[in-house]
């Protein structure tokens, strides 16, 4: 017979239960600040802060299920707790847009234009490939076809494209096309491999007078099917 006051209270500590609601604080914000460190936008659909909720939820549930020692009532006080932070935390948010921005971060701006915009070149989560994966997923075959693309919070890709007859010129994004090239004789633009700038041949000194590196592919300017 199944003993429920031994499965809630046996070896449970009161006193203790004060400092669990201080873990609990602690160990949420911890989560925030190393989601937002490892400089990803966020899992599919989930915020970071989501994300912080999930795990917080999770390891609080998880530790009880095989920990003998562990009282069923420190989980629940542990779940109590990250739910009463992420009320607070989601009022705050909707007060304050500086404290939004802070707990999930901004939308970034990954195509503006046909190229790649140069703003995050810098920032230690700036990967190409990946916005070169995301834009294939989204049946995007060169830049020249998108007039602005931008990462949003929760790492989902947002397009503007432009109208066929406006579609120019622009940077390859699949294997096949996205080639280097040693010289260009002026029959096809070329498209810089890392900012997608167009220029009608390689210029002399091969660096590209917007980023300075000096990978060019051929052009094209393919509609959108």
């Amino acid at each position: 017979m199944i003993e429920i006051k031994k499965m809630f209270l046996e070896g449970a500590e009161l006193d203790f239960l004060l400092e669990i609601v201080g873990r609990s604080v602690i160990m949420f914000i911890l989560i925030l600040v190393i989601l937002r460190l490892s400089g990803k936008k966020g899992v599919r659909q989930l915020t970071l802060f989501e994300v912080a909720i999930i795990l917080s939820l999770g390891s609080a549930a998880g530790d009880p299920m095989f920990q003998e020692e562990l009282p069923i009532i420190y989980a629940l006080v542990v779940l109590f707790s990250v739910i009463v932070i992420y009320k607070f935390v989601t009022w705050l948010s909707s007060k304050s847009t500086l404290i939004n921005k802070i707990l999930e971060g901004e939308a970034m701006v990954v195509v503006r234009d046909g190229m790649f915009d140069l703003k995050h070149e810098h920032d230690g989560d700036f990967s190409k490939m990946e916005f070169f994966s995301e834009l294939r997923n989204q049946s995007v075959e060169h830049l020249g076809q998108v007039r602005m693309a931008v990462l949003e919070i929760d790492g989902s890709m947002s397009i503007l494209f432009y109208p066929d007859a406006e579609v120019r010129y622009g940077l390859p994004l699949f294997p096949d096309d996205y080639k280097r090239i040693i010289s260009n004789h002026g029959e096809v633009p070329v498209a810089c491999m890392y900012c997608g700038q167009i220029s009608a041949i390689i210029p002399i000194d091969q660096s590209c007078p917007r980023c300075q590196r000096n990978n060019w592919a051929l052009a094209i300017d393919t509609k959108r099917v």
